[in-house]
């Protein structure tokens, strides 16, 4: 079976660019996509609020109380406990070894 190398060359070629116009396309219509979607997301002029100090500190104020009456009281101290532990065969690394197998000379 003899393979005519210009009609391989040429059926590559004509693949090769078809995939390469195929991904430009979808860039195209990604980049259409994209500005269809962000157009209806217009943003709106932000409020303008002035705030004094006294307004902030109340709210701040306002927030640490709401936050505090959520939390439960803990107390502060740490205290740390000894626990004697007694032998388990299920925490001892011994039983994961392996023996070593014998070898004879």
């Amino acid at each position: 079976m003899n393979a005519d190398w210009g009609e391989i060359l040429i059926i590559a070629g004509i693949g090769f660019s078809l995939v390469v116009m195929v991904l430009v396309v979808l860039i195209f219509i990604m980049k259409g996509f994209g500005k269809i979607f962000t157009a209806h997301k217009k943003k709106a002029p932000a409020a303008k609020v002035h705030m004094n100090d006294e307004l902030a500190a109340a709210i701040i104020t306002a927030l640490k109380l709401y936050k505090s009456v959520i939390h439960d009281r803990e107390s502060e101290m740490i205290t740390i406990n000894r626990i004697a532990r007694t032998y388990s065969p299920w925490n001892s690394k011994i039983h994961g070894l392996t023996s070593m197998p014998d070898h004879k000379k």
